[in-house]
């Protein structure tokens, strides 16, 4: 096993045991040695994004977009820190991004919704939500016990499709 791949296990056993701080160290390691593996700069977004850092987080994940512009996990977290950030236009340009390699990706699907909601853009949110649960039936619970929906969840058209 090399110095990294020992360096990346080591940063995932501290995520394991719910030390992301030790992680995000490990992972560090890993891009100092090696600053374009994409493993370690998914994981150290993923943590970044876990404290509320979004902005690092995003670097992190632009880092990966340079490498492979069409890399799905990064174009989604991408998209989740924007639109935690209030920045519901550029997280639907992420999401889009993803729904052009892979159409039915329902996560992608699912928080392009809560987006165009959130942005005000409830019809075409709620519609998009709607075709989100017909493909996977498990996103009807997730939107109802969702935050980002609790301003919407008196409506009768959101009702309609989570009940």
């Amino acid at each position: 096993m090399s110095e990294i791949e020992s360096l990346l296990k080591s940063g995932q056993t501290s995520l394991n045991l719910g030390n992301p701080k030790d992680a995000l160290g490990f992972y560090q390691k890993v891009l100092d040695q090696d600053p374009t593996n994409l493993e370690a700069l998914i994981k150290k977004g993923n943590i970044f994004g876990k404290f509320g850092k979004f902005e690092y987080a995003i670097i992190c994940y632009d880092d990966v977009l340079a490498q492979e512009k069409e890399n799905i996990l990064a174009l989604l977290n991408k998209g989740l820190c924007h639109h935690n950030l209030g920045k519901y236009d550029t997280a639907i340009e992420c999401f889009d991004m993803v729904l052009t390699v892979k159409p039915q990706n329902t996560t992608a699907l699912y928080n392009k919704a809560s987006s165009l909601i959130k942005s005000g853009k409830i019809k075409e949110g709620l519609e998009l939500l709607s075709h989100v649960i017909k493909l996977d039936f498990s996103f009807k619970a997730k939107a109802k016990n969702d935050i980002d929906f609790v301003d919407i969840k008196n409506l009768n058209e959101f009702k309609e499709i989570t009940i």
